[in-house]
């Protein structure tokens, strides 16, 4: 009998398959992502604030001189390049580029065409508003005093650029714009000044729109609020709260856990009466039997 022979060992040599490379983790490339964007949230919102100042000079003060109107110029281009470099950089780190892009449309818009440069003052608001809503609950008028100037403002700036030197308009300097824009972004519309160019009815249209969903958010906030604060029990009952409740007001149209653990004790008192009750009378009917 022959020995066996061992088994042959596979040729480890190039023509061997290789697992293929795994792609890199999404979470991987969105954390790179989120900070970058904590990084450059401060320096961008600085950078478009410059940028409000740099537009609304010249519109401010139509009589400024050339080399005034030049520098603007200049901050806006070189404002406007930095947006573009924060953009592509976005995109990079993006996991998904394609998702990134179509999910971020006004700043596409900004980027492929300069002349709408302008747009970067609702990247301005955007920017502000999400720093002061970071605790919203509590932070209402701050808020609403944040966003509805800031709405304010970028409104007079562009419908006062559109609607000047247009034939018939009733919006002729700054001091009209900011009467027109605080009289729509309250939906109030009187009436007495109104854009007639395209542009500046577009404006309004966004306004309009804006000055609505800031109303309403600051609305539903404050009412939320002031249920929270009519629900939440008072400040002596806090200490009376059950071990393992962590909140402080109780769900509309129920009682407090403060309420609950007071019922509770008044239900194991009446209970600790009452067995001291049926043990006396007990006593009682062994006591008279025996005398008997």
């Amino acid at each position: 009998m022959s020995p066996s022979k061992p088994d042959p060992v596979p040729d480890a040599g190039p023509t061997a398959e290789r697992p293929p490379d795994r792609p890199p983790a999404p979470d991987a490339g969105k954390a790179r992502l989120r900070r970058w964007q904590a990084r450059t949230e401060r320096p961008l919102t600085a950078l478009g604030l410059l940028f409000l100042v740099a537009y609304g000079v010249p519109i401010a003060w139509p009589g400024v001189s050339a080399d005034v109107r030049t520098v603007c110029s200049v901050v806006l281009a070189l404002t406007w390049i930095l947006f573009v470099v924060d953009y592509v950089v976005r995109v990079r780190l993006a996991p998904h580029a394609w998702v990134y892009v179509r999910g971020h449309p006004l700043e596409l818009a900004v980027v492929v065409l300069p002349v709408l440069r302008p747009l970067l003052l609702i990247s301005v608001v955007m920017r502000l508003n999400r720093a002061n809503a970071v605790r919203l609950r509590g932070k209402v008028v701050r808020f609403a005093a944040a966003g509805t100037g800031l709405m304010v403002l970028v409104g007079a700036l562009t419908v006062t650029q559109a609607e000047r030197g247009v034939p018939g308009a009733s919006i002729v300097n700054l001091g009209d714009g900011f009467w027109w824009a605080m009289v729509t972004v309250t939906t109030v519309g009187y009436g007495d000044m109104v854009p007639v160019s395209p542009t500046g009815r577009v404006i309004a249209v966004c306004l309009m729109v804006g000055g609505i969903a800031l109303l309403g958010v600051v609305t539903a906030t404050l009412s939320s609020w002031l249920v929270e604060r009519v629900t939440r029990p008072p400040v002596g009952d806090e200490a009376e709260a059950p071990a393992g409740y962590e909140g402080d007001a109780a769900p509309v149209g129920l009682v407090s856990p403060a309420q609950v653990a007071m019922l509770v004790a008044e239900v194991q008192e009446l209970r600790a009466e009452i067995v001291a009750e049926r043990r006396r009378a007990e006593g009682q009917r062994e006591s008279g039997a025996e005398g008997v």
